[in-house]
């Protein structure tokens, strides 16, 4: 009876550490998470990357509507390939990145969760910061859960992958960038475009 009793025991705790929600690292060694930004103003089209990516994530693929987390993008590491707007953008009249060094998005709400096999989608609801402007956005994001996939990426661990993708605009008006001016060379609305993968290894 009491070897019963603990193989219950047993298996209850495992189903527990099974349930419990993991933890994505997307601070990537190899610098391949990336953020696209694209403007596309009447006189100038300007496309951008930025690879400074970090944050943590708790995702649960038995309850992805329970997400939390921050993403962290490094303004320094924002990129064009003119190296005249490279040192605008970065400057005091544009992101002021010596100010403002983070860009961050901050996951309060996961609604309109659909999922099928290993993969997700679902409006995330969150608080964005750029250039020390605070705004509540909805972002549509695909999440992909790659269990026991990290090894593919990195060899050297074992764990899970959280692939998320998403596409969507900010007004830089609504974050105090020069708002309703140079809109003939830069547009208000700036699309971003996010490809990351998070890891967490055991």
């Amino acid at each position: 009876m009491k070897k019963l009793t603990w193989l219950l025991v047993l298996s209850s705790l495992s189903l527990t550490v099974l349930a419990a929600p993991l933890t994505f690292d997307f601070k990537d060694p190899k610098t391949v998470n990336n953020v696209v930004f694209k403007t596309d103003a009447p006189l100038e089209s300007i496309n951008g990357t930025a690879t400074g990516i970090s944050g943590a994530v708790t995702f649960d693929p038995a309850d992805p509507a329970s997400m939390k987390g921050k993403i962290v993008v490094d303004a320094t590491s924002l990129h064009v390939p003119n190296p005249t707007m490279q040192k605008h953008l970065q400057s005091d009249k544009w992101l002021d990145t010596t100010q403002f060094p983070d860009i961050t998005f901050e996951v309060a709400s996961v609604d309109n969760v659909k999922t099928t096999d290993n993969k997700t989608t679902a409006d995330i609801t969150g608080t964005m910061t750029i250039h020390g402007v605070s705004n509540k956005i909805t972002v549509p994001v695909k999440l992909t859960y790659l269990k026991d996939k990290l090894k593919d990426r990195l060899p050297n661990l074992q764990g899970d992958l959280l692939v998320v993708r998403a596409t969507f605009i900010v007004k830089r008006g609504d974050y105090g960038i020069n708002k309703g001016t140079f809109e003939d060379k830069v547009s208000d609305e700036i699309e971003l475009t996010l490809s990351l993968a998070g890891q967490s290894p055991r």
